[in-house]
């Protein structure tokens, strides 16, 4: 049964850090690409980054490049994405998902971690 559980969320002060984890289960990372995705209060649901290791890839959402960083391991089977710089409108809802592609047709999704950014 393929899993994605998210962690890493909580609450942070404007410039601060968080590093949010995805972690798979009944499938490998290597077959498929990960992505990061948010939904703040009252908005429709954004892409934040994406990595595909099969074309050795990332891909950033522009306005976010220079202070999101996605990365995996393959040894724990687990996604991450580094977040530097935090401010309040980065508050959110983040989701982490799998499919063959990177973009809000994904097949397979966690159940999210809450990101609250103070001002």
């Amino acid at each position: 049964q393929v899993r994605l559980a998210e962690s890493g969320g909580g609450l942070v002060q404007r410039g601060g850090s968080l590093r949010l984890s995805c972690a798979a289960s009944g499938f490998t990372l290597d077959y498929y690409n990960i992505g990061w995705f948010r939904q703040a209060p009252g908005r429709e649901r954004e892409g934040v980054a994406c990595i595909s290791v099969r074309l050795n890839s990332r891909f950033y959402e522009d306005s976010l490049k220079g202070r999101f960083t996605i990365s995996r391991d393959g040894a724990s089977n687990t996604v991450f994405l580094q977040m530097d710089n935090l401010k309040p409108e980065d508050t959110a809802v983040y989701y982490c998902a799998a499919a063959n592609r990177c973009n809000l047709d994904m097949d397979y999704w966690g159940k999210g971690t809450l990101v609250t950014v103070s001002a």
